[in-house]
């Protein structure tokens, strides 16, 4: 039986989300193995290595969106999971509207991001 769970994301960009994650000092595989409970293993399109037995890992769906799958019960052992993946969607989301913003046609616009908590 799967430990995994698949959860919807509205994440769309691999290399924002590759960034991101380096960002916040987590290193990065790209088609590579989500560990899970007891060995067990799925392939994703992005990898999360996390300190510990488990990882987070992210596929693309055919609307373009990814998907986060992870064992999150073997997450939960060694990470605040929620913490993480919060830390993670709100450093994609930071890192989406810079990208957004940089964009040609903007280059003379001013913009002002606030970041609430």
């Amino acid at each position: 039986m799967s430990h995994f769970s698949t959860l919807r994301t509205k994440i769309t960009d691999a290399e924002i989300l590759k960034n991101s994650l380096r960002d916040l000092g987590v290193s990065v595989k790209q088609n590579a193995d989500v560990r899970g409970y007891n060995g067990q293993r799925v392939r994703a399109d992005l990898v999360a290595v996390l300190d510990g037995e488990y990882d987070l890992g992210w596929s693309r769906n055919s609307d373009g969106s990814f998907d986060l799958i992870a064992d999150l019960w073997g997450v939960a052992k060694k990470h605040n999971q929620t913490e993480l993946i919060n830390s993670i969607n709100q450093k994609y989301a930071v890192n989406k509207a810079l990208a957004e913003v940089r964009r040609p046609g903007l280059q003379n616009a001013n913009v002002k991001v606030a970041v609430q908590k």
